[in-house]
């Protein structure tokens, strides 16, 4: 198709090249063909299409092949063929000779376009019908550039209606008043209908309208183009306001006056707040200069000291003759100057919008005193900085106040420190004591009856593994209560591990109690002592259960909480209990502080929540009501680690016979142990004392392991360890301790594995066997 149109269009051009040998019909015929912006076609008396040009295939889609024949009222929309306006257009063409209309029409793919259309009826000499010319164009473009025309006088014309700050309105060349808008209106008091048409110069006073000034307002407009003054002008109702005017000749396209657009601005509001604003700020200058217990004084850019009222010269000596002009840091010690204190300060106002700070200052006579500093930037009206706003007040007393406030605190709090101190005593006597009486009557007695049968040895031997259990448990909860419990973090999700315990605490509580769990899904992952954990919650949900005796519900819940900006996972324990006084509440975390009775509680349950809290980097706190209940929530903050995949061979306690282990233990009765245990592995013991006969040892004979404690006098058990490995780097070190700061080093983190004190025969051997198992990889290329 589109080659066939090429085609006729290089037909086209080689006729017209030829035009006058051609007969006029064909010229006539070339020429409208030509036309590509109008659609140019002849219709029959009953609108058939019987021509169809160029223009016509363009912009309404058809080939002449395929509409000529067919009716025109096919390009109306359905509504105008509804309305039957083909006929119309056709009737009237005919009775009239022409029909002429714009409306909307549609092309071949069904879109519209805004039509400017003609019809013409053409005749035989006769007067008979012979048919219609019909020329249609497109003008879609320009009613659309017609109708923006139309909506952007619309819209200036409802702002300038809508403006009720501004009188904004037009006057002839004579100065008559041609438009009014509602600002006019609010503030002049005339209505349009009321002004139109009258002079301007209505608004003047009669002294004004003398002197001719409306006139010569006109007249330097058209010559300057633009006239601007303030003066005071009438109201309808006579009063006088006063107006800010500007005047601006207004010029055609050809640049002839056709007459002035006039704006005024009623400004009597504004005059009378500067005259208040300036009497305002000579009040304010009396007042800053009657302030006597602020030194108020103003600074330039530089620092440069440009005003001084009573209270500096009160407070820093100086009188007002003796200052201005001297640089500010005059009151700052030598120390400050030299290392730039003045300077620092003022740029500090300028970045963060004020600089406030207390130090010492220096007076005219050289003495110190405390000082409260402000400074401010001041801006101008155009936002130039100008200067500074200098505030000092002398706090000397203030300070000297809180001083002996504070020494007033520091006692109270260290008579509180003695009075904790002897109740946490107290309290681990009392219950060592008891711990020790179990364990030296079952000793005594078994010292006592040599013959006793074996199974009451063997009961008596478990009560004492029992009671040892049983004083590391509270070893271990003094230590989490102080921060001081070492942790063996792990990364896992809070609800998976709740959720495989729940069965163990539900056994623990009894029958008479419904542990409920809403552990919540997809929970963020945590990195925490999984122990601390158990006990932590093993204490918290103990505590619920001795709130409510008679039974009921526990429940235990989890959830991702944000807390002070940081991600995290909230653990809830909740009960519906006895509750606790506010008294009492306050205490909970204290150390063998109980709600229970005597004999019910050691007082350190709660201590350790908290302790394992804090020391995880987490948050616990309790409410409770009295006979409502009590909920402890645990916060403990999110990780961004993956748990590692463990595997269990079963062989991690496997420790080879024969392995020469250098043990190093300054606890005679510790040592003995710990040889036995090492004797019982199969292994060859080396003991040595203290760390100087552990090194010396290291020296002098060949070993597979060292194994020492941390806490030693002289060398240390780490220094220890350092100094054998400088010696001898394949040489493994396990180390051992009850309690040492090294153990709060991450796992991944530490120079050298540490095992806990007190240990039984299978964590030795496991940590052993852990460490020999990691040397061995080592050494053969492989990491742990």
């Amino acid at each position: 198709m589109v080659a066939s149109r090429g085609a006729q269009h290089r037909t086209r051009l080689l006729q017209v090249s030829d035009v006058r040998t051609q007969p006029p019909a064909e010229v006539f015929q070339l020429l409208v063909d030509s036309v590509t912006d109008y659609a140019l076609y002849m219709l029959d008396p009953n609108g058939r299409i019987v021509t169809w040009n160029t223009g016509a295939e363009r912009f309404k889609g058809y080939s002449s092949r395929e509409i000529v024949g067919e009716h025109f009222s096919r390009f109306f929309t359905q509504e105008d063929r509804k309305a039957d306006l083909p006929t119309l257009a056709l009737a009237t063409a005919a009775r009239e000779g022409r029909f002429e209309a714009e409306g909307w029409r549609l092309r071949k793919d069904g879109s519209r376009f805004w039509a400017h259309a003609i019809l013409d009826a053409i005749r035989a000499d006769d007067g008979s019908l012979l048919g219609f010319a019909k020329i249609t164009r497109d003008i879609t473009d320009k009613k659309e550039r017609e109708r923006a025309l139309r909506e952007s006088e619309r819209r200036f014309q409802l702002l300038v209606n809508s403006v009720e700050d501004y009188a904004i309105y037009m006057l002839d060349l004579q100065g008559r008043i041609t438009t009014w808008n509602a600002g006019a209106r609010r503030f002049k008091g005339y209505e349009a209908d009321e002004i139109i048409g009258q002079h301007f110069s209505k608004f003047f006073l009669p002294e004004d309208q003398r002197a001719g000034l409306p006139a010569h307002i006109l007249k330097t407009a058209a010559e300057q183009r633009r006239f601007e003054m303030e003066g005071w002008r009438l109201r309808k109702d006579g009063a006088k306001f006063l107006a800010h005017v500007i005047v601006d000749a207004v010029h055609d396209d050809d640049g002839s006056l056709i007459g002035f657009a006039k704006i005024t601005r009623d400004i009597t509001e504004r005059r009378r707040l500067e005259r208040e604003t300036h009497e305002s700020a000579l009040q304010l200058k009396l007042l800053v200069q009657g302030v006597r217990d602020y030194a108020i004084y103003m600074l330039d850019q530089r620092g440069m000291i440009t005003s001084w009222n009573s209270g500096a010269e009160a407070i820093k000596g100086y009188a007002e003759e003796e200052v201005l002009g001297q640089h500010f840091s005059l009151f700052y010690t030598a120390e400050d100057r030299a290392s730039g204190r003045a300077e620092a300060a003022l740029k500090t106002a300028l970045e963060e919008g004020k600089f406030e700070a207390e130090a010492q200052r220096v007076r005219k006579d050289g003495s110190l005193f405390w000082a409260h500093v402000l400074i401010d930037p001041i801006y101008n009206e155009t936002g130039e900085h100008v200067g500074f706003a200098k505030i000092t007040r002398d706090i000397s007393e203030r300070k000297q106040t809180e001083q002996q406030l504070r020494q007033t605190q520091e006692e109270l709090l260290q008579s509180q420190k003695l009075q904790a101190l002897g109740e946490l005593a107290g309290g681990i006597a009392h219950d060592f004591n008891n711990l020790l009486t179990v364990m030296r009557g079952s000793a005594d007695f078994l010292l006592r009856q040599p013959d006793l049968p074996a199974e009451k040895q063997k009961r008596y031997l478990h009560v004492m593994l029992e009671t040892a259990d049983r004083a590391t448990s509270l070893t271990s909860q003094l230590l989490a209560f102080a921060r001081r419990q070492p942790l063996e973090p792990e990364i896992f999700d809070l609800s998976v591990r709740l959720d495989a315990i729940s069965e163990m605490l539900q056994r623990t509580l009894g029958s008479r109690y419904e542990l409920h769990l809403d552990l919540a899904p997809a929970l963020w992952l945590v990195e925490i002592d999984p122990t601390g954990l158990e006990a932590a919650l093993l204490n918290a949900v103990l505590n619920a259960r001795d709130a409510m005796p008679d039974g009921g519900r526990i429940s235990i819940s989890t959830r991702n909480a944000e807390r002070a900006g940081k991600e995290g996972v909230g653990l809830t324990v909740s009960d519906a209990g006895e509750g606790i006084p506010p008294e009492k509440l306050q205490r909970v975390f204290e150390p063998f502080f109980t709600t229970k009775p005597t004999g019910k509680g050691t007082g350190l349950g709660l201590p350790q929540i908290h302790g394992f809290a804090l020391q995880s980097g987490g948050e616990a706190e309790i409410r409770s009501e009295v006979a409502r209940g009590t909920t402890l929530e645990i916060w403990l903050p999110r990780t961004d680690k993956q748990p590692e995949r463990k595997t269990a061979d079963g062989t991690d306690t496997y420790v080879p016979s024969g392995l020469k282990v250098l043990l190093v233990e300054d606890s005679d009765h510790v040592r003995y142990f710990a040889r036995q245990l090492l004797t019982d592995l199969g292994c060859e013991v080396t003991e040595a004392a203290n760390g100087e006969d552990g090194l010396a040892h290291s020296e002098a004979k060949t070993f597979d392991l060292v194994f020492s404690d941390i806490v030693m006098p002289g060398i240390s058990g780490l220094e220890l360890a350092e100094r054998v490995r400088a010696q001898h780097p394949d040489l493994p070190v396990l180390l051992a301790s009850g309690y040492s700061s090294k153990q709060f080093i991450p796992l991944d983190q530490r120079q050298f594995p540490i095992l806990r004190k007190p240990y039984k025969l299978e964590t030795l051997a496991a940590a052993i066997h852990q460490l020999k198992e990691g040397s061995a990889r080592q050494s053969s290329g492989c990491c742990m």
